[in-house]
């Protein structure tokens, strides 16, 4: 059992509580309301009406001036840290009764984390996953909110998985997660790092705070875990230097304990060797052969046989909106990738175009999030431009933001020798419609940015929007 280190008590210290909550709208009748310091809201605020709606125990990081007789106060350094260490111990630490695997990175998590969930089904074994598309506890599906769910739900997930027998779990771990504490008390057998690149900026300070973020799950690691890292990116390394656990890398560039060259790339997949094996995947492009690697190598230091874990790889499939394509009848090649970062954005053009004829056209539908890091939208418009024969920017999320300004800074990174390429349609609808109308027998489309994603969020509304539907039906109209 894990224990929070507490400052002040003040009430009763043996008392029996039904639930743990940090929104005070959900506390009930002897519930414990945890005080949580948000970026948008203070839960100290909310203390009263905690107390009002039933708690009996009050979690927080400084004592309210007005008590209650009859409910006990705990004041604790990191009420964040608290929430975490108590959930774990409520649903009675779930996460030692599986082996549980943690994937961080700036790009990759999804991949690598579904991927590994599907090689460990068809292994034969009961499998969970916590991931930005889905919540899978073996074969039932629950909806995911966040990359990295909040530690109550993460642990009331975990304890469903032990009810049902899941033997390993794979988890996507973001720096929002790690740096709000989600992941304290859990215990991890392993902890994959894929790479870093610009994102998340409008909430880490400096790209050194971001990485360092990152690096602090490895930092927890126990020795009895393994560390697996991409040494292709220079900060594979720094991820190593103070981690306990078993050091591991993989790499398709740079000597590492798993290696990697491509034979063959193609649209309908690629021939890969690891290390003296050759095995055919019908992923495509540098970046999920990189993601093939670390999939390979947690395989082999969760201990699946080698022979068996090669036959698995053959057999996966892409995740939903990562590099997600269809051809029409008339031999247009629509991809959908939820590439929303330059460096990924950069793979996947990368990888188009090392693996086209360069007798065709590449149209990139691509956008920017509002409310986020503003300083990725020029390298964004930068990229595309660079590497696409035309490009059409539109809007993407534009939540709270002006979507014509989004687009605007966007437009500020395209160099003067490529603004012939460029068309801006705010309307995404619209702009997918276009290039599909551009696009020529043999020519490529690429709907970047939002991937599975099956909603678009304007002024806090959220409306129904499938990139890969939609492009599936505009194609099937222009074909009639």
């Amino acid at each position: 059992m894990y224990k929070v280190a507490i400052d002040t008590v003040v009430g009763a210290t043996n008392v029996h509580i039904n639930n743990i909550a940090f929104d005070s709208r959900k506390i009930e009748l002897n519930d414990v309301f945890v005080a949580i310091s948000g970026t948008i809201a203070d839960g100290h605020g909310f203390i009263e009406t905690a107390v009002n709606n039933g708690a009996l125990v009050v979690v927080c990081e400084h004592m309210p001036e007005q008590r209650v007789n009859g409910v006990t106060y705990i004041e604790v350094e990191d009420s964040k840290i608290a929430l975490a260490i108590m959930a774990s111990n409520f649903y009675h630490n779930p996460s030692e009764n599986l082996k549980l695997v943690g994937v961080t990175g700036t790009n990759g998590k999804t991949t690598i984390a579904t991927l590994l969930y599907q090689l460990f089904k068809g292994a034969g074994y009961k499998v969970g996953l916590l991931s930005t598309v889905k919540v899978l506890i073996d074969d039932k599906a629950y909806k995911a909110t966040h990359t990295t769910p909040d530690s109550l739900s993460i642990n009331a997930y975990l304890s469903m998985m032990n009810e049902e027998g899941v033997e390993y779990c794979f988890m996507e771990v973001s720096s929002h997660g790690i740096h709000q504490k989600r992941t304290e008390g859990l215990h991890f057998v392993g902890g994959v790092f894929t790479n870093l690149s610009h994102d998340h900026l409008d909430y880490h300070a400096t790209f050194a705070e971001y990485r360092d973020v990152k690096k602090s799950f490895f930092d927890n690691l126990p020795k009895t875990a393994f560390a697996l890292v991409n040494v292709d990116d220079k900060n594979g390394e720094v991820m190593l230097q103070n981690t306990k656990a078993q050091k591991q890398t993989y790499g398709l560039k740079n000597y590492a304990d798993y290696r990697g060259q491509i034979l063959e790339n193609q649209f309908t997949g690629l021939l890969l060797k690891i290390n003296d094996n050759e095995v055919w995947s019908r992923l495509i492009g540098d970046f999920n052969a990189s993601n093939l690697l670390a999939i390979y190598g947690v395989a082999e230091l969760l201990g699946l046989e080698k022979d068996e874990t090669l036959r698995l790889i053959s057999g996966l499939e892409s995740v939903s909106g990562r590099f997600q394509y269809l051809i029409s009848d008339s031999k247009i090649t629509a991809i959908v990738d939820y590439a929303h970062t330059p460096d990924a954005l950069k793979n996947v053009l990368e990888t188009i175009n090392s693996i086209r004829t360069k007798n065709e056209d590449v149209i990139t539908v691509v956008g920017c999030g509002g409310n986020r890091d503003k300083t990725k939208r020029p390298k964004m418009g930068h990229i595309a431009s660079a590497l696409s024969t035309k490009v059409v920017f539109t809007s993407d999320n534009p939540r709270n933001e002006v979507a014509e300004v989004i687009i605007e800074d966007i437009e500020k990174g395209v160099e003067p020798i490529n603004f012939k390429k460029t068309m801006s349609i705010v309307d995404r609808r619209q702009a997918i419609k276009t290039a599909c109308q551009l696009a020529q027998p043999n020519d490529i489309i690429l709907i970047a940015g939002k991937g599975h994603e099956t909603y678009q969020e304007i002024k806090g509304e959220r409306f129904d929007f499938n990139d890969f539907e939609i492009v599936k039906d505009y194609l099937k109209q222009l074909e009639k």
